[in-house]
């Protein structure tokens, strides 16, 4: 009979697993490994999975939910340093590349990979709410100091797709060798910047 473990082994065991699990479908997307694969990958008999999780699609929730978080708190860490509100948003904007490509395995997991059945898991519906939410926390202060001018969570998603757009061409590596991403980034944002300014 396996031993009871504690809530903190329980936790350690979680998170060495989604940390595997992570890599594997990232590497091979939702249907290239099964659960004996993962096992062997974190060392344990093929059944220790399913003490922690029912299936691999509950796995995958809890790596995407895990991916969202992290994604979150960056971009919130960037935003919430002192600075003025184009400064705060700066920030945010360059949090965002450098997650994704610092941490390009939990960025695919986060937009590469979709679930039917995401609303049977609270906690991956939970962190892409917050994760969504960074999206637009910036605006609200730029359109009160003048700044912007629009909806808001309008020109919050119109910034989200130019960043997503730019960071996959330089994953995908389709930029030309001779480009300077970091340039091409804030081109981007002086552009988009200038199209939703106020009294344009």
């Amino acid at each position: 009979m396996p031993r009871v473990l504690s809530k903190e082994e329980v936790e350690d065991f979680r998170e060495k697993l989604t940390e595997a699990a992570t890599r594997l479908f990232a590497e091979r997307g939702q249907d290239g490994f099964t659960l004996r694969e993962l096992a062997s990958e974190v060392g344990v008999s093929p059944m220790t999975p399913y003490r922690y999780f029912k299936d691999k699609d509950e796995i995958l929730a809890a790596v995407r939910a895990r991916a969202f978080d992290r994604f979150a708190e960056k971009l919130e860490n960037a935003f919430g340093k002192k600075g003025t509100p184009v400064d705060r948003a700066n920030a945010a904007a360059q949090a965002y590349v450098e997650f994704a490509l610092q941490e390009t395995a939990s960025y695919r997991l986060i937009f590469d990979i979709w679930q039917p059945n995401e609303n049977d898991y609270p906690d991956l519906v939970r962190a892409g709410i917050r994760a969504r939410a960074t999206m637009i926390q910036h605006i609200p202060g730029l359109l009160e100091a003048g700044v912007l001018q629009g909806d808001p969570v309008l020109i919050g998603h119109v910034f989200w797709s130019a960043l997503h757009g730019a960071v996959m061409l330089r994953l995908a590596g389709k930029l030309s060798p001779d480009c300077d991403f970091q340039k091409i980034i804030d081109e981007t944002m002086r552009a988009l910047s200038v199209g939703f300014a106020a009294g344009r």
